[in-house]
């Protein structure tokens, strides 16, 4: 079966092999008919090109001894969750799997070899039979009825190739041959894993004779005078006359090439109107969904009908854990109506263009659209862009082509907004070309590229990862100038947008807020989007059949970079993130704020169109997290970017009732007074929370019974102590491990650019030590003096513990200081305690329902909330410091009886309650690797420092680090 490696082979040190491959155009919504060839095919895997199989294309080629692979799919993904039945997937960021020598590839080429039959109805005179493919990792070469059509590169980008002739009624056979590696592979090197196959749809068209070849719809929109303008490009065959049909727009049977003016209703990421249009030709139907808008960038801001818009956006790859990039549209659906659910307006298509199909949904549901062309050649920049294809003449065609393909595909879609050169592939004349030809094919969208700072070809000045002081600065327009005057005078001018931010990977991102802020104050700060949308978590299971999800380096990857491929704000089961409830919060284009003692609400809508006309204020009001008076007001129609007031005097009794003592919350949430489209009536879009009256003093009463020596040791109340003063008990539950913490499992975000928790590491904040200093009797307390600190450091913290006995209980005062001079930040000031692994529930009254940190508490409310133990994890796919709540007043773990341990925090506590301990978490690389042990491990911490966006970005801002400073914890432990 094994074939020599000759000239044919040739087309793999292309750049764009396109032979027979027909000029791009648009996906047509046609009524001409296909054949769909998406189902089972024979496959074969090469794993070299010495071993491919002679005449893959013949007809009378025998195959039934080859596997059965679905068509489409990744050919890595057969076999999982279990052993990979072919080569493995595999994931790199930043650097090329195979040596970068362009345009050559290593002669280990995986390379999978398809076949299938199909049946063709019969053909009418004059049909046309073009087979599509809309998308096949990497180059590849198809064979229809024993004859070579042609080959194609370009992985997210169609393919199509003119059959007619070759094709006949009855039964026909397919082949494709499809390559891992070939020159075009370094051209997609876009931070995701490695994966091949005919990995979306093909159909078979057949095309009548006189039908409708492309179509570029232009459908404007004029916001002074609220009327469109519609003109449609038709290329037709043969030379055939098409008219256009707008039933609702009153066009019957008009020359689609108009211009026509019509009265309109526009179309935008808040209100996705559309029309249903019909080309005809007397052979064929193409259905159009026409959305009226014009897109500006002038005065150095981007308005869309003449709206200023900020994007509240995230990059989005394609992504599942079972099917790789394979995705039905039941998947991009739940995307979609995911982004919209939580206040995302924009995607950025990171970093090709995605399936169709999702284009369709953001056109109908509502999203602006950066669309990305199929391009980055990131891998360069490590030998100093050497070689990079963007500046090199080898592979200008194939840059030009691969930018042609994306916007003649995508150029009817109305939310796309945007053209996006690539990613992350330097400069060069061939990015400039791209440019060129863009605006001159569609002038009507704006054009980005982030990779060239100076902007020279470009509409918009775009970053990535700018920390917020940098950000401040471009707002201002005072940002660092570049070498050239003219091109730094004209960027300056330019709008801009953080391509990029926020990047986040597990537990994070934090400093979201203060971004947002930044976006309101500075007109030219145009939003940004989040880095990412999805976990790429491989769907895998154990041994013993547990499941989790495989990163980088699990499928036996020379190079790899990890679980950098995990740091979206769902995870691979697309579950929101509580970094998706957080960036939720604070992008929430409804603000509301209550004042005059809860009486009135003063509401700002940041929607870029919408009026507040049909939201609702669901108003409550809670005592201690108990619910004592609720009700609705409408909101009224304040229009969008401006401020109104809502009157809550009649609706909410702001003189609380009488005989109801406690720390009194108004709850007020935004929500839909109807269904919509993407989410039902009630769906909050935005909420805050006013203080009506503050907590009492939390007094302490001193119990009967002071501290007093006790065998081997001493008690204080109900609470048991050893000869060094370390609790050992609590009534007639047994303290293990009590402790002062200075350790959290460093996050992704802690062990990123900066790595501040190898200086965590580095003084031994992971491996301390407690000594006991001291241990008296004070009055009627109990005074421990204690140092934590790690083996050859000279730093750490001093501790005085004074216990106190209290009617209920037993009250822990613990101060701290620095010992020696520190020259890091603290993870943590706490104490760790170690309970009865039979107390499962917990019950608190502070921040929840999620988990909360310095930088990221912005979604989490006061309130009162019960869980298990266990689902106060949250189970980042590399396990790390999660699970915090912050702000606790009080808490209660119990058991299945209702018997356990409480706490009240008279000065708030952090509180955490794991199954297992920091050393656990840090010691994990698997959700799977963490086992529940005999203990619940309770922290109750003074503070912990902020998450950030380090992984990819900013550090800690200053005003969220934790020092190595006196800090103070204070709670009453007692029994239930």
């Amino acid at each position: 079966m094994a074939t020599s490696a000759s000239h044919h082979l040739s087309y793999l040190t292309d750049p764009d092999p396109h032979t027979g491959r027909l000029p791009a155009r648009a996906r047509l919504d046609s009524d001409a008919p296909a054949v769909d060839l998406d189902g089972d095919w024979a496959f074969r895997l090469a794993s070299d090109t010495l071993d491919l199989t002679p005449a893959v294309g013949a007809e009378d080629l025998d195959d039934t001894a080859w596997d059965r692979i679905t068509v489409p799919g990744s050919w890595q993904f057969v076999g999982l969750p279990g052993e990979p039945t072919y080569s493995p997937p595999a994931y790199t960021n930043v650097v090329y799997p195979f040596p970068v020598d362009p345009p050559h590839v290593p002669d280990a080429n995986p390379t999978g070899e398809y076949r299938r039959t199909f049946t063709v109805p019969a053909l009418a005179g004059g049909t046309r039979a073009v087979l599509r493919f809309e998308g096949v990792d990497s180059t590849f070469v198809v064979w229809v009825n024993g004859t070579e059509v042609g080959a194609s590169a370009g992985s997210r980008l169609a393919a199509e190739f003119d059959v007619t002739g070759l094709v006949r009624e009855g039964t026909n056979t397919v082949a494709v041959r499809v390559h891992q590696w070939s020159a075009a592979s370094y051209l997609e090197d876009q931070d995701m894993w490695w994966l091949s196959g005919i990995y979306r749809s093909v159909r078979l068209l057949l095309l009548p004779a006189g039908g409708i070849e492309d179509v570029f719809a232009h459908a404007d929109y004029d916001h002074t005078t609220g009327t469109g303008t519609l003109a449609v490009e038709v290329t037709t065959r043969d030379g055939a006359a098409a008219v256009l049909d707008v039933p609702e727009l009153g066009l019957h049977g008009v020359d689609p090439a108009g211009p026509h003016t019509l009265d309109v209703e526009p179309w935008s990421a808040e209100v996705p109107r559309r029309y249903d249009a019909v080309l005809r030709t007397p052979t064929e139907q193409v259905r159009l969904r026409l959305g009226f808008r014009t897109v500006r960038v002038a005065d150095g801001l981007i308005t869309v009908n003449g709206a200023n818009i900020l994007f509240r956006g995230v990059n989005r790859h394609e992504w599942h854990p079972e099917t790789g990039r394979t995705l039905d549209t039941e998947t991009m659906l739940a995307d979609v109506l995911l982004m919209k659910r939580h206040n995302i307006n924009a995607v950025r298509t990171s970093h090709y263009p995605p399936d169709a199909r999702f284009l369709d949904l953001c056109d109908e549901y509502g999203l602006w659209v950066i669309d990305e062309c199929d391009l980055e050649t990131h891998g360069f920049g490590l030998n100093g862009w050497r070689g990079n294809p963007s500046d090199s003449p080898d592979f200008a065609d194939a840059l030009l082509a691969r930018m042609r393909r994306t916007v003649e595909r995508d150029k009817n879609h109305a939310s796309v907004i945007a053209w996006s050169l690539g990613n992350e592939s330097g400069t060069g004349v061939n990015l400039a070309a791209m440019a060129a030809w863009t605006k001159d094919r569609d002038p009507s969208r704006f054009l980005h590229y982030e990779g060239d700072w100076d902007s020279g070809y470009v509409d918009v000045y775009s970053r990535m990862y700018a920390d917020h002081a940098e950000t401040e600065a471009i707002g201002r327009g005072a940002e660092t100038p570049t070498t050239d005057p003219a091109l730094d005078a004209r960027r300056r001018g330019l709008p801009f947008i953080q391509c990029e931010y926020a990047h986040a990977m597990g537990n994070g991102p934090g400093g979201l807020t203060e971004y947002q802020d930044l976006f309101h104050t500075y007109d030219r700060l145009h939003g940004g989007f989040v880095w990412e949308w999805i976990d790429h978590g491989i769907t895998r299971t154990t041994e013993d059949g547990r499941s989790y999800y495989a990163y980088g380096g699990d499928f036996g990857e020379v190079l790899h970079d990890g679980n950098f491929i995990t740091d979206g704000l769902v995870f691979p089961d697309r579950t929101p993130s509580p970094g998706l409830r957080e960036y939720k919060k604070v992008i929430a284009p409804i603000e509301i704020e209550a004042f005059d003692g809860g009486a009135r609400a003063r509401v700002r809508n940041r929607y870029a169109v919408l009026s507040t006309a049909g939201l609702v204020v669901r108003w409550d009001v809670e005592v201690d997290g108990e619910g004592v008076a609720s009700g609705d007001v409408d909101l009224p129609d304040i229009a969008a970017g401006e401020v109104g007031e809502v009157d809550l005097a009649a609706a909410v009794a702001v003189a609380l009732p009488d005989g109801v003592d406690g720390e009194a919350w108004l709850n007020l949430r935004v929500r839909l007074g109807a269904d919509t489209p993407w989410a039902d009536a009630g769906h909050e879009i935005a909420w805050t929370q006013h203080l009506l009256r503050e907590r009492a003093e939390a007094l302490v009463r001193t119990g009967a019974g002071g501290a007093e020596r006790a065998e081997a040791g001493y008690a204080v109340g109900p609470a048991r102590f050893d000869a060094r003063g370390t609790l050992i008990g609590l009534g007639d539950h047994p303290v293990t491990g009590a402790r002062l913490d200075l350790w959290r499992a460093p996050t992704d975000n802690d062990v990123g650019w900066d790595d501040v928790a190898a200086a965590w590491r580095k003084v031994g904040l992971d491996r301390t030590e407690q000594r006991t200093v001291s241990v008296d009797l004070d009055g009627d307390s109990l005074r421990v003096v204690t140092h934590t600190m790690a083996a050859a450091v000279d730093v750490g913290m001093r501790a005085v513990w004074t216990w106190t006995a209290t009617a209920d209980g037993v009250l822990l005062d613990v101060a701290t200081e620095a010992i020696g001079t520190w020259t890091t930040t603290v993870p943590r000031i706490g104490v760790r305690l170690g309970l009865p692994v039979a107390l499962t529930d917990v019950t608190w009254f502070g921040l929840g329902p999620g988990e909360a940190y310095a930088d990221t508490r912005r979604a989490p409310h006061v309130g009162r909330f019960d869980s298990t133990v266990a689902d106060l994890q949250t189970p980042y796919v590399f396990p790390q410091e999660n699970g915090n709540r912050a702000d606790v007043r009080w808490a209660e773990l119990r058991d299945g009886d209702g018997v356990g341990v409480g706490l009240r925090a008279p000065d708030l506590v952090d509180l955490t309650v794991r199954p297992w301990t920091s050393e656990d978490l840090d010691a994990g690389r698997h959700t799977t690797d963490l086992v529940p042990g005999a203990t619940t491990w309770v922290n109750l911490d003074a503070a912990q420092t902020g998450i950030g966006t380090n992984s990819c970005g900013p550090g800690v801002l200053a005003q969220h680090r934790l020092l190595a400073a006196p800090a103070r914890i204070t709670v009453e432990l007692r029994t239930l």
